[in-house]
């Protein structure tokens, strides 16, 4: 098979997670920038990350790069590029989205049109024909400028990763799922632990867990936009991919994952959700206040993305603060709990009465939130 270096996306400040999850899966890093990771893969890559990685947003199987600070060296340099390695002469091709950050070309309409001219040029060289149906499979190009250089890709994803499939109820303001996924990464939390959510609206930290916990593979019960690409990732990869994603399930294990919300609608949704997600025997959900958040055993975990101004629909500032003031009355009760929230709620550390170990600066999408962490003692190592 031929070797691709690969790009995955990510929400900015997940990186070392996406990293850390690209190396499980078996694969070498190439670099890492702010909100890529990119790799070496072969086709089977391609299904794999698509399949089984749980905090990237897509999978982009890298073109070419080159440098350009005006519209003729983009046109130029898009005309260079090896299409005919990857595009059939009936594909479905255009630049699905472009984008510039301190780069002299900035219009990402004007990139677009530009880098679909060169791509047809090229094309008509290579298949000696001026006519181009596009009557076949689509083959969506994004493209990245940073600093005048430009990368091209091909999206083999298609619909964002973090849609697994499963989250068809929805309440206001959910956090993505592979956001959800990433935030759990980065705590101590594994599987077999104890995780309550006390603002689980439509349940995606509770059901990201028990994900983890069954060893299901966020994207095994969806489709990608390159399974048609059969010239280049043959129907027995995703095949292959598929199956050696579902041989690791292990859906009868053991777990402790709660979910609790005011709303009885947002529990409504969460428990339709975990159905979907096949993990409804997993999980626990409850409508519940926070203020009656309660657990009878030691080292457990909060992680949670309580409401803050923008997701109250710019409630008052005394009443988010009285909000985060349960919590952190409700967490002083727990017994050696470790507690992590998404918030972009400046008060938050004064309303909670607690003190952060360190937070982490998140983007939730356009919104700049912090991600604040609460690490409680770890529980003693069992003997023999």
């Amino acid at each position: 098979m031929a070797e691709y270096e690969l790009i995955a996306p990510c929400h900015f400040g997940m990186e070392s997670v996406l990293k850390n999850e690209i190396y499980d899966i078996g694969y070498d890093i190439t670099s890492v920038t702010d909100g890529r990771v990119s790799f070496a893969g072969d086709a089977e890559a391609i299904a794999r990350a698509n399949i089984g990685l749980r905090t990237a947003e897509r999978v982009l199987l890298k073109v070419g790069s080159f440098h350009a600070q005006t519209f003729d060296e983009l046109f130029e340099g898009t005309k260079a590029l090896p299409w005919e390695d990857f595009l059939p002469r009936d594909a479905k091709f255009w630049v699905a989205k472009a984008a510039s950050v301190r780069s002299k070309l900035f219009s990402p309409s004007d990139i677009q049109s530009i880098m679909k001219k060169a791509m047809v040029e090229r094309l008509r060289t290579a298949y000696r024909t001026d006519l181009f149906p596009e009557t076949g499979d689509a083959y969506p190009i994004r493209v990245f400028l940073l600093k005048d250089e430009v990368t091209v890709a091909l999206d083999t994803t298609g619909e964002s990763l973090h849609k697994r499939g499963y989250r068809k109820y929805k309440v206001t303001a959910p956090i993505a799922e592979n956001l959800a996924a990433g935030l759990l990464m980065l705590t101590p939390w594994r599987p077999g632990r104890i995780l309550v959510d006390p603002f689980c609206g439509s349940g995606t930290f509770i059901i990201e867990a028990a994900m983890m916990a069954a060893n299901i593979a966020p994207g095994v019960n969806r489709s990608f936009g390159s399974e048609q690409w059969q010239h280049l990732i043959p129907p027995s990869v995703w095949r292959g991919a598929r199956d050696e994603a579902l041989e690791l399930e292990t859906p009868d294990v053991e777990t402790d994952l709660q979910g609790y919300d005011i709303d009885p609608q947002a529990i409504a949704a969460a428990r339709e959700n975990a159905k979907l997600a096949g993990v409804d025997h997993l999980v626990h959900f409850q409508a519940r206040p926070v203020s009656a958040l309660s657990h009878a055993k030691k080292y457990g975990f909060i992680v949670t993305n309580p409401p803050y101004g923008e997701r109250l629909g710019g409630s008052a500032p005394d009443e988010v603060r009285a909000l985060y003031r349960e919590l952190g009355d409700a967490y002083r009760r727990l017994d050696s709990w470790s507690m992590y929230l998404i918030t972009s709620y400046e008060g938050c550390e004064e309303a909670l009465g607690l003190k952060a170990a360190k937070n982490r600066k998140i983007y939730n999408g356009m919104i700049k939130t912090y991600y604040y962490m609460f690490p409680g003692p770890k529980p003693p190592k069992k003997r023999g």
